[in-house]
């Protein structure tokens, strides 16, 4: 899954106090999502605050107010905001829906047939999302579908919950990396002028060691660290497979996917397509779409509680990508890019660079895709100059790519994960906090033990350059 991120150009913004003064919001914003998450927030909506403060601080600290109003605006309205957050919107319904149709109880039932146990589901929980976010390229859109579906059915299977939200975050980091049409596969090979398929060839040898780390670490929590219910077997729980016919609506949505249809066009199409089954099949009760309740003059319908669901992320990405989008217009990130570009001298140092320029790059913008683009001329220059190859070049980038946002629990797709682990409320199956998604990624921690021996011990230097 693609997208196209607008080149909108941001005014100009300076801050009392230089580069402290554009950081010091950032660095607050930082330092509270970390403490509320080590303290087990139970949600995303205890980042709101933070980010308020982050945001009044930052007007505050800028030499230009309106400038920085006008800045703000332009981040929390960008297309990509409004993607995912209709995004989301969609696939929280669609997770609803799922639920009250028994698609879980039907996986239990399945896995029962099949004598699937506490650490069977955690595995081919991974092994499934690699398989979804291969095909569909997008970690969003594999979050969004396998979570309402694997995660509670894992939970009341006994899996442990931190290792199977990793599991499902991890499989999504597989695909963001080495799918042909991933936005960071595409983006880190054309902006270096790499062929996508011999990029892609070439990838094999990094994420294969990562995926096989993966596994073990998923094995070894499993084991060492059982849920209350990992003594039970799938025959202990039972299940109803009444709810199999359900499975046609996430199958529609992946195949939406690979026929590259849009985003909203794939979730869309499969939440009419899901209602109108259930409907059919009386899985769905009709006043679980609509009913009003004119004593108290309220609506209820599923649709209403899928939206309530995913308000407390879709506030928080509007709220942080205006805050992101000051500190990318307060030039910060060029000068970084310009001090390291002097700095590069041989081509272990360029590649050193590279890897840390694109790091900051992520870290400050929490967007793969803006830090990709954000450091691109430097990246290509760097590597013509010292003779690095062009894969190269865009292997790290997107190793880079797919290990900080799937691991720190600030970024979007973590916050996202941790979202989605709401789902097994229905089942009295508790929430993940992000800190513990993104402990528990063992593909992205993977990725990062491939990044440090690709960069110190030359791991695919000497490979036939394109």
């Amino acid at each position: 899954m693609t997208f196209n991120e607008p080149k909108e150009k941001l005014p100009k913004i300076e801050f009392y106090g230089g580069a402290f003064g554009a950081l010091l919001p950032f660095l607050v914003f930082i330092t509270g999502v970390v403490v509320i998450a080590l303290s087990g927030a139970p949600d995303e909506k205890g980042f709101w605050p933070i980010l308020i403060v982050a945001l009044a601080l930052s007007l505050i600290l800028s030499k230009d107010r309106m400038a920085f109003s006008e800045t703000v605006i332009s981040g929390m309205s960008q297309r990509i905001v409004m993607i995912m957050i209709m995004a989301w919107l969609l696939a929280s319904i669609i997770g609803i829906l799922m639920t009250l149709t028994g698609f879980v109880e039907a996986l239990i039932w399945l896995a029962n047939q099949l004598h699937v146990q506490a650490v069977g589901i955690v595995i081919i929980t991974f092994i499934i999302c690699c398989i979804v976010s291969l095909s569909t390229g997008s970690s969003f859109a594999t979050i969004l579908i396998c979570s309402p579906l694997l995660y509670p059915t894992g939970g009341l299977l006994g899996a442990h919950l931190p290792a199977l939200a990793g599991a499902i975050i991890g499989g999504a980091t597989f695909g963001d990396f080495i799918a042909p049409i991933s936005d960071t596969t595409i983006a880190s090979s054309l902006s270096q002028d790499a062929d996508i398929g011999e990029t892609i060839k070439n990838r094999v040898q990094y994420i294969l060691p990562a995926a096989g780390l993966a596994l073990l670490g998923f094995v070894l929590v499993a084991l060492v660290q059982p849920s209350k219910m990992g003594a039970e077997t799938v025959s202990e729980i039972g299940g109803d497979p009444k709810g199999l016919p359900m499975l046609l609506v996430p199958a529609l949505i992946i195949y939406l996917f690979l026929k590259k249809k849009h985003l909203l066009h794939g979730l869309l199409l499969g939440l009419v397509f899901g209602t109108v089954l259930g409907l059919i099949t009386g899985l769905l009760k009709t006043e679980s779409v609509l009913m009003l309740d004119l004593d108290n003059y309220v609506a209820k319908s599923f649709v209403i509680d899928g939206i309530n669901r995913a308000l407390g992320l879709s506030v928080f990405t509007i709220l942080l990508m205006g805050l992101v989008a000051t500190l990318k217009a307060s030039g910060l990130l060029n000068r970084l890019v310009e001090i390291a570009a002097k700095r590069a001298k041989t081509k272990k140092q360029g590649e050193g660079w590279i890897a840390g320029i694109m790091s900051l790059a992520v870290l400050l913008t929490t967007h793969s895709i803006v830090a990709i683009l954000t450091v691109t001329d430097f990246t290509k220059k760097t590597g013509v100059r010292l003779g690095i190859d062009n894969i190269r070049r865009a292997n790290l980038l997107s190793l880079i790519a797919c290990i900080f946002p799937f691991v720190l629990p600030y970024f979007i797709p973590v916050i996202l994960m941790a979202n989605m682990t709401s789902t097994g409320q229905e089942f009295d199956i508790p929430k993940v906090s992000p800190l513990d998604v993104g402990l528990h990624n063992f593909m992205s921690w993977g990725l990062l033990l491939m990044t440090m021996t690709t960069l110190f011990f030359g791991w695919g230097r000497n490979k036939k350059k394109h």
